[in-house]
């Protein structure tokens, strides 16, 4: 199944919810986002909650982060309380806020 994209030039306010799809995000989002797996792009910005098994991050989100695989690429900006069974972060990410992380 192909990723719903929200494109570098859109603007969302209010939530995105694909619980058995994906979603990417190159634009702003300003809600909470909720999908099997989310996608924060370089130029992407996320203001709420993500909720997915996996997401990865290469742009800047400020709000709450659940899944069960956190990544975060260099040069993404985290604002924001972590839940997450595994998180991988690149040498230039930067995170700020609570982080629980089982290991699982």
């Amino acid at each position: 199944m192909a990723a719903t994209v929200i494109q570098e030039d859109l603007t969302i306010q209010g939530d995105l919810v694909a619980k058995e799809g994906a979603i990417s995000v190159a634009g702003n989002v300003t809600g909470d986002v909720d999908a099997k797996s989310v996608e924060i792009l370089a130029p992407g910005k996320v203001n709420g909650g993500i909720n997915a098994e996996e997401i990865k991050i290469a742009g800047r989100v400020q709000g709450s982060v659940k899944c069960r695989a956190l990544t975060l690429e260099e040069k993404s900006e985290l604002k924001a309380d972590v839940t997450a069974g595994t998180m991988k972060m690149s040498s230039g990410a930067k995170i700020s806020g609570r982080v629980e992380a089982s290991g699982a």
